[in-house]
């Protein structure tokens, strides 16, 4: 795939607000976004929490807000679109819908905490073109759970794999 610039090249997003998204460390491709509220999540609940962040993108290029992977894994915290989608002609406060998993245990959220990262990414100009008829792939029609599932213990795998074996699958 060919994308406009080189994926290693910078690039240079503007932005507004009161914190800048920051690079934990060098190299990593999340930067941590924070809150401007403060609240408490219940367990099962969701709320849309303001970060007080404006970006412009570059044309070609798309942000991806994603969960930050400790508050999902020590605290159940995660974002319920993950991940929101920020397009390159959006001007408006980047937002983040978080959801907190937790079936007992409420999460407390301070202003400047850091709640999600936003991911920039380059993004190719797409055509859709209409066919009566699509080409076959390896793959073909297989969707949800298709690539089936794997018992660790003994290394068999279950699913479509049995399928193909059997030689009714794809």
């Amino acid at each position: 795939m060919h994308y406009p610039r080189l994926v290693t090249e910078p690039v240079d997003v503007l932005w507004t607000g009161e914190n800048a998204p920051v690079h934990a460390h060098p190299g990593d491709a999340g930067a941590d976004l924070v809150s401007t509220e403060a609240f408490v999540l219940q367990p099962g609940e969701r709320r849309l929490v303001g970060t007080g962040l404006r970006i412009a993108l570059p044309d070609g290029h798309v942000a991806f807000v994603v969960p930050r992977s400790g508050l999902a894994a020590k605290h159940g915290i995660t974002i319920v679109n993950a991940p929101g989608t920020v397009d390159s002609g959006y001007r408006g406060e980047v937002k983040v819908a978080l959801l907190n998993t937790d079936a007992s245990e409420p999460y407390e959220v301070h202003v400047g905490d850091r709640i999600a990262q936003v991911v920039v990414m380059p993004v190719p100009r797409v055509t859709y073109t209409r066919v009566e008829e699509l080409p076959d792939s390896v793959r073909g029609e297989g969707g949800f759970g298709s690539s089936g599932y794997g018992d660790h213990r003994s290394g068999a795998l279950y699913g479509a794999a049995d399928d193909f074996q059997e030689g009714t699958g794809a």
